[in-house]
């Protein structure tokens, strides 16, 4: 019996480099990173493409993470327990300095890019676990407006040595972070918080004005970090603290958790509602300026949702190109049909936009243009956070029935996709947010302008959309402005884009990606709808997407 044959299938996407074929991340360290640098995201690109942590992060999401709030005493531990594999890919992550490092090193150094290129390799592996890897390198910035805190934690923050267990802060050689922001009746609107802080002088840490808190939070990230972000409303409004899990004296901080999120993605991580029962805690930053304070750290998150969406973007495609490489039908390999190049293409290009914008926004940092990384982020976590989803679906349908099944890892990156979207402000959040940028900070505005003028004289169309740019800035104070804030929205951020690929990319994306985007009638709905291109633009294209 021939029944049982095997044949036209493609073999296991395994053992290839994840930095050193993503010619994106490549050029980005090139252009404004070190070479010193390079040794390092080689090696973690090799094992982020390994059958080993492949197997890491089938393992974290077919056993995701238990609450156990007693023991078998009845004593209250509040507790998560996480498969090995996921301590297997924190440990990594942190051993690689993904966490608070860049925040220590000097800014020449290029630190911050440095680490984005690393957690876009290191997400193509598994994202979910990068979500506590992502707050501790956020919380960094939001604790320097309490240089005491700053130097007691920072170190732990940014250290390479992974230490999972719930300790007081003297034994610990490493801290992760977490946040609490959102509650029942508020979401996104932290302005109805109704969590307390009342007033508690001394208590087990040193440096600070000490707190009690009561109150609930709807999402409470990460729930086993060691040390917490949290918003609380005083007498003087919404204020930052710092939460500690385990007190200096050993005991339990009172975070009683309550349930675990039974989340649609994300599902390797554990985000959790919690009760804060008189929990100690300690003021960071101005009383009354919470939401000031802890937008330092939003920031930083903002810019880890773009590179985790990016990569997301990247391993979808990879996956597609590769299943294209290999498999036939009508008597052809998918790869040189027509419409299937056309697709694959059009794929391309959305990656290499999406993972360039992140590395720049994470150059900007670096290089203390703050202005530009000010509107730039807050473009790209609408934008690129938003395009993933379709994005992932039409590569997954490049696989067929193929890509629905688990075995892929595309269905696993196809319910991640929406999550960088929602998660620190939805669509709308972002898009008003980009808003009150453009009016009441000129500064930034001007640095967007600065940028965008680099890519001047290389295309018509392209200089036809940087020339809408100050209408739309004007546009955005109106009495409209927020009923056109989306398309606002979207057309800066895709005339940044474009004008990043005129000045970095090869003629043949950039062309083909402002002919796409911004051309007239360039672009359909969906993916796939290219205009005309040559058979030797879009083998370039492919190519440079998965060499």
């Amino acid at each position: 019996m021939q029944t049982h044959d095997v044949v036209n299938q493609v073999p296991d996407l395994v053992g290839h480099n994840l930095f050193a074929t993503d010619a994106v991340a490549v050029e980005a360290m090139d252009r404004w990173g070190r070479p010193e640098d390079r040794a390092e995201l080689v090696s973690l690109g090799a094992l982020a493409g390994s059958p080993e942590a492949q197997a890491w992060a089938d393992d974290a999401h077919r056993n995701p993470p238990r609450l156990l709030t007693h023991d078998r005493v009845g004593h209250r531990v509040d507790e998560v327990a996480y498969d090995r594999s996921y301590h297997d890919l924190m440990r990594t992550a942190v051993g690689h300095g993904l966490t608070a490092e860049p925040w220590t090193r000097p800014a020449a150094t290029g630190a911050h890019l440095r680490r984005a290129a690393g957690f876009v390799t290191w997400s193509r592996a598994e994202a979910g676990h990068l979500c506590p890897i992502s707050m501790t390198y956020a919380a960094a910035p939001a604790l320097r407006s309490s240089p005491t805190l700053a130097d007691r934690w920072l170190p732990r923050l940014a250290s390479r040595d992974y230490d999972p267990g719930l300790k007081p802060f003297s034994d610990k050689a490493s801290a992760i972070a977490g946040m609490g922001m959102t509650e029942k009746q508020g979401g996104s609107d932290v302005r109805a918080n109704v969590t307390s802080a009342v007033a508690s002088p001394g208590g087990p840490i040193e440096g600070g004005e000490t707190y009690r808190l009561t109150g609930h939070k709807w999402f409470f990230s990460a729930p086993m970090s060691d040390v917490f972000l949290v918003l609380a409303t005083t007498e003087a409004g919404i204020t930052c603290f710092l939460v500690p899990r385990v007190l200096d004296d050993g005991s339990r901080n009172a975070l009683r958790l309550q349930r675990l999120k039974d989340k649609l993605g994300n599902r390797s991580n554990a985000s959790s509602e919690v009760e804060f029962e008189q929990a100690w805690a300690v003021r960071v930053g101005d009383d009354g300026r919470g939401i000031r304070t802890i937008l330092e750290m939003v920031s930083s998150t903002r810019l880890d949702c773009i590179l985790g969406s990016s990569a997301t973007m990247r391993e979808a495609l990879t996956r597609a190109v590769h299943h294209a490489r290999h498999r036939s039908a009508f008597g052809a390999k998918l790869v040189d049909q027509p419409l299937m190049r056309n697709v694959l293409a059009d794929l391309a290009l959305e990656a290499e936009a999406a993972e360039l914008l992140g590395f720049r926004l994470a150059h900007a940092v670096d290089a203390g243009e703050s202005e530009l990384a000010r509107l730039g982020v807050a473009l790209g976590k609408f934008w690129v956070c938003k395009r993933t989803s379709p994005m992932v679906a039409e590569a997954l349908e490049c696989l067929g029935g193929a890509g629905y099944i688990e075995d892929n890892g595309l269905a696993r990156l196809y319910r991640e996709a929406p999550l960088n979207s929602i998660w620190e402000g939805s669509g709308n959040v972002g898009a008003l947010d980009v808003l009150r940028a453009m009016t009441r900070e000129p500064a930034s505005v001007a640095a967007l302008d600065k940028e965008l003028s680099l890519a001047r004289g290389h295309d018509q169309r392209l200089d036809r959309a940087i020339d809408a740019v100050p209408g739309l800035v004007a546009s955005a104070g109106a009495d409209d402005g927020q009923w056109q804030a989306r398309r606002i929205v979207e057309h800066l951020a895709v005339t940044l884009q474009a004008a990043l690929l005129t000045q970095h990319a090869p003629s043949s994306v950039s062309e083909a990606f402002v002919a796409g985007r911004l051309g007239t009638g360039g672009h359909g709905a969906t993916f796939g709808t290219l205009d005309s291109l040559g058979a030797g633009e879009v083998t370039e294209i492919l190519d440079r997407a998965f060499a």
